[in-house]
C-alpha cells in the first residue's frame, strides 16, 4: 500500500465539474492498493498517518499532527501510485490492486479515518477526478508499507 501526502492549507475534488470532496487545513493523501494489501496492512498505514508529525510548531518546528492542529483529511484513491515505468516510455500497472480489493480497502481507510479528525473528505473510486490544492510548504510524503509495516 502507498500513500502520497501533501500537507495543505485546502484542497478539493471534483467529479465532472461538481466538488464531491472538500477539506481546509490537513492532509491530502492519494491512496494506491496492491494485490497484496491487507486490512492490517491499511491498519498500520493509517496509524503512521495519523501519527505524522509535520505541522509546524510556535518554533516552526515540524512538531504537529493533524489532532493537534485540529486537520481534516482528503482521501483520494489513485492506482497509478504503482505505475511501473522500467521497461519502455508507457507505465504498467500489474503491481496495482485489482478493483474489488483496491475499492474495499479505500473504503476501509475512510471508516478507519472517520471519527478520528474533524472532517474527512473522499473522491470517488474509479472516477475521473480533478484535484485542487494549496500544498503548505511543500511538504510531501512518500510512504509505503513495504518499509511501514514489519515482515514476519
Amino acid at each position: 500500500m502507498r500513500f502520497l501526502i501533501q500537507r495543505v492549507t485546502s484542497a478539493k475534488v471534483a467529479v465532472a465539474g461538481k466538488t464531491v470532496g472538500e477539506i481546509d487545513r490537513g492532509f491530502l493523501v492519494f491512496i494506491g492498493v496492491s494485490n497484496t494489501d491487507t486490512r492490517e496492512i491499511a491498519d498500520a498505514m493509517v496509524k503512521k498517518l495519523l501519527g505524522l508529525r509535520i505541522f509546524r510548531d510556535e518554533e516552526g518546528k515540524t512538531n504537529k499532527s493533524l489532532a493537534d492542529v485540529g486537520g481534516s483529511l482528503l482521501l483520494i484513491s489513485q492506482f497509478t501510485l504503482y505505475a511501473d515505468c522500467h521497461h519502455g516510455n508507457r507505465p504498467a500497472f500489474i503491481k496495482a490492486g485489482a478493483a474489488d480489493l483496491a475499492n474495499e480497502l479505500y473504503e476501509y481507510i475512510i471508516a478507519s479515518c472517520q471519527g478520528k479528525v474533524p472532517h474527512v473528505g473522499t473522491g470517488i473510486f474509479g472516477a475521473d477526478m480533478a484535484v485542487s490544492i494549496e500544498n503548505e510548504g511543500p511538504f510531501t510524503i512518500w510512504l509505503d508499507s513495504d518499509e511501514i509495516v514489519k515482515k514476519a
